[in-house]
């Protein structure tokens, strides 16, 4: 099954308290970043997804450790970051890990990144957050422009199925355990309808025939469909990003990307 661009086009976006920053050691397993983290008092293994909006908590880790409770307020504690009274979801997230080997007790999201600096290497993986201006030398070999949809932070990309080439604003997730997903009006499958299995919620993956992101492009990827939301073109994940090491310099609004170092 090959996913194929319809005829459209994107528009491309342009545009604290006392914490300690540090770094922690991650895990990067089922394509997308897991690190040790509290969030409400609840420690576990969480998603680090900055490509989410929301910081979340597990429904049935919550629930087990009695909490009812839809939204609350509660300190996020992770990587040397401490931050008080963050707002927190709670919400089913099996989609989210039903490929993990461990169980994920929720997930970090962009609401608490983005006024930090946030360096991710995926191999080996290793998780930094510093303060704007106390990051070290990072040594990146490309910049891209950071603008936000809907809490999300956006680059820009390129993907082609060889016939066509869409150049629009992806969401960058590190939580995203698919290469690439498409917005459902941009891109199409060979049925008169995208069967539901191509959505997050579903399992199954089609092929698409390029994309180019940071100056490299990577050939026949696993690729899903999301519904379209805004003018966001898609979202790049954990498998195509893993070749990159990357800092989000939220507070500067821009990407920097470096190659991965080679693996022995």
């Amino acid at each position: 099954m090959r996913l194929t661009l319809l005829a459209a086009s994107v528009v491309f976006l342009t545009a604290t308290g006392p914490a300690r920053a540090g770094e922690a050691a991650c895990w990067f397993e089922g394509g997308v970043v897991v690190v040790p983290a509290q969030v409400a008092g609840i420690a576990g293994d969480f998603i680090l997804d900055t490509g989410a909006p929301r910081t979340l908590l597990h429904e049935t880790k919550a629930q087990a450790e009695g909490i009812e409770a839809t939204e609350l307020a509660g300190a996020v504690r992770v990587a040397g970051l401490a931050l008080p009274d963050r707002p927190v979801g709670v919400a089913d997230l099996d989609v989210r890990t039903w490929n993990l080997p461990t169980a994920v007790a929720g997930v970090i999201g962009a609401d608490v990144l983005r006024d930090f600096v946030v360096d991710v290497s995926f191999r080996p993986c290793r998780v930094r957050l510093s303060r704007p201006g106390e990051a070290p030398r990072f040594g990146a070999s490309r910049v891209l422009p950071l603008a936000w949809e809907a809490g999300r932070p956006t680059a820009p990309a390129r993907v082609s199925d060889g016939a066509r080439t869409l150049l629009g604003p992806f969401v960058v997730a590190t939580g995203a355990n698919v290469a690439v997903r498409l917005a459902d009006d941009l891109a199409a499958v060979p049925t008169a309808q995208p069967p539901d299995e191509l959505y997050p919620d579903g399992r199954w993956l089609a092929e698409l025939g390029s994309l180019r992101f940071a100056g490299r492009t990577k050939g026949r990827l696993g690729a899903g469909l999301m519904p379209a939301e805004g003018d966001v073109a898609g979202v790049i994940g954990g498998p195509a990003l893993a070749r990159f090491r990357l800092r989000f310099d939220f507070p500067a609004g821009r990407l920097q990307i470096a190659s991965a170092p080679r693996s022995r």
